[in-house]
């Protein structure tokens, strides 16, 4: 593949250009995007702090923003919902909303959780479909529908379900378990930027492989001890010894992601969701 990979893992922009044509998303670590600038519609309004994701689906439902002195003590919210392109030359960010939208936006105390009643004023404010009202991860559609008129024209497939939000910064330090015991810890997570869903966990194993890293995808999690801070995995400590290491260097191309998914003896995700907008349609 044309291009070269940066020194933290990334896909430089003339590999971007490369998989856009193909209409695949790229995939960035959360820990890269943070500090990048967010611009709104009419100026900077601060950097990315971390994300908030739900435990049901692991996909980002809100970009945690630090606002510096423009909005002090008050948690900036982003839906995916506004986000739009992920800059990785500039390392910006931008963001469809302007600052008097997000100013006006309901206010969360940083130190209260995120709520049910608070989220439906949030997507209320903004007259997003909300993402817990129906069977795909963005509730009722399997990609994030920008289209009003669409939302107008689909209805809720399914009862809604209750989502709870977990930050990456939180579960970034927890231990994985595999079915054989104790293998590492979680480092970093790979989000899309196109339906920003968590496509893995970044897993260092350094205690039993002196610098080898791995990933993990969500759907082969068996369970998450949130009390215990641990992630249980239904898989053999020498089976992911064996997998694709995950380095520095390595690139986040679909070859890489082939070879992880055979390893495991796993369909990609690309194949569910694909198939998953064929029935939408």
């Amino acid at each position: 593949m044309a291009g070269a990979t940066t020194p933290d893992g990334q896909i430089t922009e003339a590999q971007n250009t490369t998989e856009k044509r193909k209409g695949m998303a790229m995939l960035h670590k959360a820990k890269t995007l943070t500090g990048y600038k967010l611009d709104s519609l009419d100026g900077e309004i601060g950097r990315v702090e971390e994300f908030y994701f739900d435990d049901k689906h692991w996909v980002v439902r809100y970009l945690v923003a630090d606002s510096g002195n423009w909005l002090t003590g008050r948690h900036v919210l982003l839906s995916p919902y506004a986000l739009g392109a992920v800059n990785t030359a500039t390392h910006h960010l931008t963001v469809d909303l302007s600052r008097k939208q997000i100013e006006g936006s309901p206010a969360l105390d940083r130190h209260v959780p995120v709520s049910r009643q608070y989220e439906e004023s949030y997507y209320g404010y903004y007259g997003w479909p909300m993402y817990w009202g129906g069977p795909y991860i963005w509730g009722s559609y399997p990609h994030i529908a920008r289209d009003r008129q669409e939302w107008k024209n689909r209805a809720i497939a399914e009862r809604s379900w209750d989502p709870h939000l977990r930050s990456t910064s939180d579960v970034a330090h927890y231990g994985i378990e595999a079915k054989n015991g104790a293998i590492g810890h979680v480092e970093d997570f790979v989000i899309d930027d196109e339906t920003w869903a968590i496509r893995y966990l970044v897993v260092d194993t350094r205690n039993w492989w002196p610098g080898k890293r791995v990933l993990i995808a969500p759907q082969w999690i068996e369970r998450v001890g949130w009390s215990e801070s641990k992630v249980f995995i239904h898989l053999s400590r020498e089976a992911i010894k064996q997998s694709p290491e995950f380095t520095e260097e390595s690139a986040l191309t679909r070859d890489y992601e082939d070879a992880l998914h055979r390893h495991y003896d796993r369909s990609g995700y690309w194949t569910h969701e694909a198939a998953a907008r064929a029935q939408f349609r």
